[in-house]
């Protein structure tokens, strides 16, 4: 039996429209792309049919990856929780403090599949997630990095933005 893996309505809702885009959009156009490299003659030493098939092969591979996350996925409806403890799909405040240095900013704890640093998505299984789950507003968690060891004072929890 596989292991269902956690992630967010958002999250899916993401996750299926990004597989609708490159079973129904982008397969579309690299086909069209390899109908138009196959007009121009010798496919042997044809760089458009190379690059075309190349593509076809990267989003084949990305849909077969898509589907797999989407048959994995347990959705975790996020919309009806609340309180201040820290669970899958909260919303973070924290103040990191590293040295001397205090730094403020907000995460969102969700599924593997859809963790993005950039947008503060932060995976259920890093080690700020773990170190964060279970606990409340007022409390103090310290983790180790790379660089050393590095404290966050909880400020806010939520679940809707």
């Amino acid at each position: 039996m596989n292991k269902k893996y956690p992630i967010t309505k958002e999250g899916f809702q993401k996750l299926e429209e990004e597989l609708y885009k490159c079973k129904n959009v982008t397969r579309k156009h690299i086909i069209s792309k390899i109908s138009e490299a196959r007009a121009l003659g010798d496919l042997s030493e044809n760089a458009e049919y190379s690059a075309a098939k190349e593509a076809q092969a990267f989003n084949e591979a990305k849909i077969k990856d898509l589907e797999a996350q989407s048959s994995l996925a347990e959705i975790i409806d996020t919309d009806s929780l609340s309180g201040e403890r820290i669970i899958f799909g909260a919303y973070v405040d924290l103040i990191e403090i590293f040295g001397n240095e205090e730094k403020s900013f907000t995460i969102r704890i969700v599924g593997n599949f859809e963790a993005n640093a950039d947008e503060n998505l932060i995976s259920i299984s890093s080690p700020l997630a773990r170190a964060l789950i279970g606990k409340n507003i007022g409390d103090y968690i310290e983790i180790d990095i790379p660089k050393g060891r590095v404290g966050y004072d909880i400020v806010n929890v939520y679940f809707k933005k």
